[in-house]
C-alpha cells in the first residue's frame, strides 16, 4: 500500500468510529429505526445514480437489506442506545470471529486451531467486559449488540454469494431497499416520528448528514474502493482502529469513562480478532522456502 492508500484507509475507521458516537446523540431526538431510515434513504439517493440497477438480483438484495440492514441495525442501535459507545464498539468487534465461525459451519471453510483460539479469546474478553458492575442493568442492551453482530455475519455470507456485483452496487441498492423497510417497521413499533422530525434542530440534521454522507457514502465508498485495489489482508488491520476511534469519540463527545476492566477485556477481544484475521500459514511457507 502506498502513502495515499494508507491515508484513505485511516479515514474509514475514523468516520465509522465517530459515527457511532454521533448516532447515540442523534437517538436523543430520533428513534433508532427512524434515524437509520433517514441515514440510508439519503445515502441511497446519492449513490444510486452511480450504479446500474442489478435487476437479476433484486430478490437477493431485498433479503440482504432486510436481514443485514433492517434487522441488524435495529438490534445494534437499540443496543447502542442503552450502553456507552466504548462498550458497544468493543462488542462489535465480535463480527469478525462470528463471521469466521459461521463461514466454517455454513460455507465449510477451514477454521484451524489458531483462529479457534482467537475466537475463544475474543469471547472471553467480552465476558470480562459484560461482567462489569456498571453494566449489570444494561446486559439486555449488550445482548442486542451481540445479536446484531450475528445478524451482520449472516448477511455477509449472503453478500459473499453475489460475486458479479460490485460493493458500491450492493451498498447503493441495499440502502434504497432497506429505507422503506426500516421506516415501515418504525411506524409499527416506534412513535413520535413526525414530531421528532418537526422539532429537530440544526445539530440533529447535521448528525443525520454525517451518518448518511460522511459515514455511509464516503466511509463505505472508500472501503469498497480500497478492498478492490488492495489485498484484504492488508486492509483488515485498519478496522482494528475502529474501537480506538469509537472510544475516543465517546470520551470527547459524550464524556464517557474508560475503565481498566474495559481495557483488559478490549485488549483480549482485539488480540482474538487479530488472530482470526491472520493467515496462519507461516510454517508451510518456511518449509517451502527451505526446500527452494
Amino acid at each position: 500500500m502506498n502513502s495515499k492508500q494508507i491515508l484513505l484507509a485511516l479515514i474509514v475507521p475514523i468516520t465509522w468510529g465517530f459515527g457511532y458516537a454521533l448516532a447515540k446523540i442523534g437517538m436523543n431526538q430520533f428513534t433508532p429505526l427512524l434515524l437509520m431510515s433517514l441515514r440510508f434513504g439519503i445515502a441511497g439517493l446519492i449513490l444510486v445514480w452511480f450504479v446500474k440497477p442489478p435487476w437479476g438480483h433484486m430478490r437477493e438484495l431485498f433479503m440482504i437489506a432486510f436481514i443485514g440492514s433492517t434487522i441488524q441495525y435495529a438490534f445494534t442501535y437499540y443496543g447502542l442506545r442503552g450502553i456507552d459507545v466504548s462498550t458497544a464498539s468493543i462488542l462489535l468487534q465480535l463480527e469478525g470471529p462470528i463471521l469466521a465461525l459461521l463461514s466454517t459451519i455454513i460455507l465449510k471453510e477451514k477454521l484451524g486451531w489458531p483462529r479457534a483460539f482467537g475466537m475463544g479469546l475474543a469471547f472471553f474478553g467480552v465476558f470480562i467486559i459484560v461482567g462489569e458492575p456498571r453494566l449489570s442493568d444494561s446486559l439486555d442492551s449488550a445482548a442486542l449488540v451481540v445479536i446484531g453482530t450475528v445478524v451482520w455475519a449472516i448477511a455477509q455470507i449472503m453478500i459473499s454469494r453475489l460475486k458479479t456485483l460490485s460493493g458500491i452496487t450492493i451498498l447503493s441498492w441495499v440502502a434504497i431497499i432497506a429505507t422503506p423497510q426500516m421506516f415501515i417497521i418504525s411506524l409499527l413499533v416506534e412513535d413520535g416520528q413526525w414530531e421528532s422530525i418537526k422539532s429537530a434542530s440544526s445539530l440533529d440534521w447535521l448528525i443525520v448528514f454525517y451518518l448518511s454522507v460522511i459515514m455511509t457514502v464516503v466511509g463505505y465508498s472508500l472501503w469498497y474502493h480500497l478492498i478492490r485495489i488492495c489485498d484484504v489482508s492488508k486492509m483488515s488491520p485498519f478496522l482494528m482502529l475502529l474501537p480506538v476511534t469509537s472510544i475516543t469519540a465517546g470520551i470527547v463527545l459524550l464524556e464517557e469513562q474508560f475503565t481498566v476492566t474495559m481495557g483488559v477485556g478490549g485488549t483480549l477481544v482485539m488480540i482474538g480478532v487479530a488472530s482470526t484475521l491472520i493467515k496462519w500459514n507461516w510454517r508451510k511457507n518456511t518449509t517451502q522456502s527451505s526446500i527452494d
